[in-house]
């Protein structure tokens, strides 16, 4: 029994690599490039590295990156970065209905790596994830993230400049690759995805507030809006019915 257990549990882990591959690919030029930029603005290689094993959010550290350069003090810098990854609730919100039961510790763990690919990857999933998967998952991202941040530091800068700029658009294309998929089988998807964009690019070209109020109150948004034609649907449905 414990030994059919043991490997169910390795599997599982091994499956969250096979999974996070693909995001570790799609992070290498996100990643050279946040080092090569990091290099600029004046970090040590320390300091480089460091933030990206403690932060682990792209945006999130693009945007710090410039606040530094800017001379803008830590309390904004943090509070700056907290408003751009606060939709990261909404996404271990949502996983946590997908996930096994676990323990209070594994669950913690695993959170730390939660990025808007390894989410896309697991809230599409088939079935249920658990804290091996999830590892797994995002051990293979997170390893990624941490050593081409490194090595951006340390031979990006020698990188031609067409080439650094071409970067800048990987991560919106990895992560469009990664949600195409669940849009074929879900129209609610969809629905999400395009309500959200138009309402943050209404946010952002009127200059109704930051990028990161931004995102978070067209996630909020179109979330609301697409469950309550959702629920009212629903709802006529089973009048219907009646």
């Amino acid at each position: 029994m414990e030994s059919t257990l043991a490997v169910k549990q390795a599997t599982d882990f091994k499956r969250g690599i096979q999974s996070g591959i693909s995001i570790a690919i799609g992070y290498m030029p996100i990643a050279l490039t946040f080092g090569l930029i990091a290099k600029t603005t004046g970090l040590a290689l320390g300091e480089t590295v460091m933030m990206s094993m403690l932060v682990f959010a792209g945006a999130a550290q693009y945007i710090s990156l410039s606040l530094i350069a800017q001379g803008i003090g830590i309390f904004e810098v943090i509070l700056t970065t907290f408003i751009v990854n606060i939709r990261h609730f909404l996404m271990s919100a949502s996983l946590n209905e997908k996930a096994e039961e676990d323990t209070v510790g594994a669950r913690i763990g695993y959170s730390f790596g939660i990025t808007d690919e390894t989410f896309s990857v697991a809230a599409t999933r088939e079935g249920t994830i658990n804290a091996r998967y999830m590892f797994g998952l995002n051990l293979t991202a997170y390893s990624s993230w941490v050593v081409f941040s490194g090595l951006g530091f340390l031979i990006g800068a020698g990188l031609p400049q067409t080439l650094q700029e071409s970067m800048s658009v990987a991560l919106y294309a990895m992560f469009v690759g990664l949600l195409v998929p669940s849009m074929k089988g879900n129209v609610k998807v969809v629905y999400l995805a395009v309500l959200a964009a138009a309402f943050n690019s209404i946010f952002t070209m009127a200059e109704l507030m930051s990028t990161g109020w931004a995102i978070v109150l067209a996630t909020l948004l179109s979330a609301i809006l697409v469950e309550a034609v959702e629920t009212l649907k629903k709802g006529r449905e089973a009048v219907t019915d009646e």
